[in-house]
């Protein structure tokens, strides 16, 4: 077999694998709605109480304001939402798509809000 049939073959094998992950909705995870929002940050944060929602317009991140002045701040991470609880003050700042706020966790990362102009 030459090098470039194989090539080739690699090349559909991937682009199978690809659309059959589509078709199984695996990844591309999506938070759908201000309510998928809060009830993902209550089941995630312990005695969390969600209130307010600011939903980015990709539905990639949000951030859910609590009762005692603290919010959950989600964010899709392949196929499933990560969630981190934030305590008042929250650092956030203008960014290009929206709003910019900081997690306090370097692992978890500065997530942006796209859409959002105000908390």
């Amino acid at each position: 077999m030459s090098k470039l049939a194989i090539f080739g073959g690699s090349i559909v094998a991937v682009l199978v694998l690809a659309l059959l992950a589509r078709l199984l909705g695996l990844g591309g995870a999506r938070i759908g709605s201000a309510e998928e929002a809060r009830a993902a940050a209550e089941a995630m944060i312990s005695g969390f109480e969600g209130g307010a929602v600011a939903l980015g317009s990709d539905g990639k991140a949000a951030l859910v304001h609590g009762g005692a002045g603290d919010a959950a701040l989600l964010k899709v991470h392949g196929a499933r939402i990560a969630a981190r609880h934030l305590r008042a003050p929250l650092v956030s700042a203008a960014a290009s798509e929206g709003l910019a706020i900081e997690s306090g966790d370097a692992r978890f990362g500065t997530v942006v809000l796209k859409g959002v102009t105000a908390l």
